[in-house]
């Protein structure tokens, strides 16, 4: 049976806690797997939204969320925004820690409705469910206007009842004393989340399940902290207003201050994931919040943060010691550095395209280093270490360019994969890690991007790395029986991505083979097809097959090595068609037969049909130009009689219906 929420409303306003106890267990058992309240409402509202939609063919907009109201349900959410409003009166007061946790639980449950959030995104609130998740803030100062929109929400919680007024105005003055620690650093209460910015999709669940065992064994002080942090996330997530007020209030200087004490400590509290989940929302959606935590050095701090989750051991300059016989990481932890690299490409990817001084450089180097051991480490389950690789990967890809050279740069005596001296273990499992994103082919402009971006420019900067990638990728030719794009290997994988719809998953995919062929056309066309090809020539300008002067800068990158043909290719090559990259079956002579004055006659009928056809725009011919672009034919063909152009008419009233009807470049 659904808990009736108006007699939870009723026992929070008398202020009986073993009542609100045992109802709101009931509620929150009900509801622990909900993202909207009511299924029959929602059933109802799906099917109308359905009906409309075969009945005028367009939908309007997209619904908001999950809960999205009509008429139907807007008694519910009404009663949900009074009970979240009643919660928040009764934890300012002094409650049994049991009745503290169920209440937090519930307030978590009515967090994830975005249309219920009114009461939740205010500066008490906020104020509130910080203090309870253990942060201190400094410096915080509800203003008045805050003050007035809690005294209406109590004074809107005594209107439905009315024994309530005197409790929540009374639990507004203790809510305003608890929100404000003066800077003592008293941590009360805990924190937890169900959604997040990048990676997590609007609701989607916590990834860290809830496990009763595990907080049977902390204390109620710390669940009741993880608790109030959940809440605090999912609030700031779903809300743009609270977002701004966390902003105002500096909610990040009493955060961050909480996460330094957590990794500074010696004994890891199970609180801190939460802690480093809130950090992220804050950076991700505030862009002023992650200029402040860069001038807080946060990305000293946070790769400090990483050596300690993941036990590091330094040798030499810039090499992180690996021990094969270490366990994998548990899942718990590679959660915890998951949230820290997140927060880290928040806050470093500015600094991508920018030549950094000697200190940041050094920075980014011992950053560069830890993410490196990142990358060759094992955890409990593929999908952990699929999610820990790819957080991984979007960061290093955002580090200055000049800083990547620390993932070849380390000793090679022990290293699995080898290239002219240097050791190729980090660059081999970006490889793989490309290559099961390949097969994977979900999500591509978000999920295989970022690696193919870091590939290509670490080829283009790091001469043992793009030959190494390139007897991965480009093989010698030998087999010349079928399209570049029909080859099951690694290069015929990227040369289909080179057509791919995504425009920025076409150039990516282009861009790491133009750089493993250094950027040479002729070379670029052998191994893709001109066809495939053409695309990247023309936006870069090379259609001509000249290298131009926007494109002379990277040639000091590369070696003057030339390459080596197989027998094979040397033997095919005459037979080769270059539009398509392989050897076509011979076809037969359409001219064959036909003198010298019929083939004129024919070519001169061709240009008066194409003249047609432009003055009518049905096509729009085009032309190179010098600077091996394409650009549209302004002119006309020579060599049309008057007669032949009213005859390449007639030809043209001859062809099939609609087919005149679409532009052909």
């Amino acid at each position: 049976m659904v808990p009736d929420m108006e007699r939870i409303i009723e026992s929070i306003s008398e202020g009986d806690q073993d009542t609100v106890l045992l109802l709101l267990d009931d509620y929150n058992t009900e509801y622990a797997e909900c993202f909207f309240f009511n299924a029959e409402m929602e059933e109802r509202k799906k099917q109308r939204q359905l009906e409309e939609f075969r009945q005028n063919k367009v939908r309007d907009s997209a619904p908001d969320s999950d809960s999205d109201i009509d008429s139907d349900d807007e008694s519910d959410l009404l009663l949900r925004e009074h009970l979240a409003r009643a919660l928040l009166c009764f934890i300012s007061g002094q409650l049994q820690p049991a009745v503290l946790r169920v209440c937090l639980h519930t307030l978590r449950i009515l967090s994830r409705d975005r249309q219920a959030l009114g009461p939740m995104d205010s500066d008490t609130a906020l104020l509130t469910l910080a203090h309870l998740g253990g942060i201190s803030l400094l410096q915080t100062c509800p203003q008045q206007e805050e003050e007035e929109a809690e005294d209406q929400s109590c004074r809107a919680h005594s209107q439905i009842h009315e024994k309530a007024s005197s409790s929540c105005e009374e639990g507004a003055d203790a809510d305003a004393g608890a929100a404000i620690p003066n800077g003592s650093g008293h941590h009360c209460y805990e924190r937890r989340d169900d959604g997040s910015h990048v990676v997590l999709a609007r609701g989607k669940k916590d990834i860290r399940k809830e496990n009763s065992e595990e907080e049977e064994k902390e204390d109620d002080g710390e669940v009741c902290r993880k608790e109030a942090m959940k809440v605090l996330c999912n609030v700031i997530y779903n809300s743009p207003r609270a977002q701004e007020r966390a902003s105002t209030l500096r909610l990040l200087q009493g955060l961050w201050e909480s996460v330094k004490q957590g990794i500074w400590s010696m004994v890891p509290s199970s609180g801190q994931f939460y802690r480093l989940r809130l950090l992220f929302l804050l950076t991700a959606l505030r862009p002023e919040l992650r200029l402040q935590l860069q001038q807080e050095r946060g990305v000293s701090v946070l790769t400090k943060a990483l050596e300690h989750c993941l036990a590091v051991r330094w040798g030499e300059g810039y090499e992180v010691l690996s021990d094969s016989t270490a366990p994998p990481i548990s899942k718990e932890m590679s959660q915890d550095v998951s949230e820290i690299l997140k927060t880290l490409f928040n806050i470093a990817h500015r600094f991508h395209m920018q030549e950094p001084d000697e200190e940041d450089a050094s920075l980014y180097r011992h950053l560069a280093a830890v993410l490196r051991h990142c990358l060759l480490l094992s955890c409990d389950g593929e999908d952990m270490l699929e999610e820990l690789q790819g957080h991984t990967v979007n960061l290093l890809s955002a580090l200055p360019l000049t800083c990547l050279d620390v993932l070849v740069s380390v000793r090679v005596e022990q290293a699995s994969h080898k290239c002219e001296g240097v050791n190729m273990d980090c660059v081999h499992e970006l490889l793989v890690f490309m290559d099961r994103r390949l097969n994977k082919g979900q999500k591509l402009k978000e999920k295989l991007t970022p690696v193919l971006n870091l590939l290509t420019e670490s080829s283009r900067v790091h001469r043992e790395t793009r030959h190494y990638l390139r007897q991965k990728i480009l093989p010698p030719l030998r087999d010349f029986a079928i399209r570049p794009e029909q080859d099951t290997t690694l290069r015929g994988q990227l040369v289909r991505l080179m057509t791919h719809v995504d425009t920025d998953v076409k150039h990516c995919a282009a861009e790491l083979l133009f750089v493993l062929c250094k950027e040479n056309v002729s070379r670029f066309v052998k191994y893709t097809g001109y066809g495939n090809a053409a695309g990247l020539l023309a936006a870069r300008g090379l259609l001509n097959g000249r290298r131009n002067s926007v494109d002379s800068q990277y040639v000091s990158h590369y070696s003057s090595d030339s390459d080596s043909d197989t027998e094979e290719y040397r033997e095919a090559k005459a037979r080769i068609n270059l539009v398509t990259g392989r050897v076509e079956a011979e076809q037969p002579d359409p001219m064959e037969g036909m003198t010298e004055e019929e083939r004129e006659e024919e070519a001169r009928r061709l240009m008066c049909m194409i003249n047609r056809l432009s003055q009518e725009q049905i096509i729009q011919p085009l032309v190179m130009s010098a600077e091996g672009r394409l650009t549209l034919f302004s002119g006309q063909m020579r060599g049309c009689t008057l007669e032949e152009e009213e005859e390449s008419e007639e030809d043209l009233d001859l062809m099939p219906e609609g087919s005149k009807d679409k532009q052909v470049e």
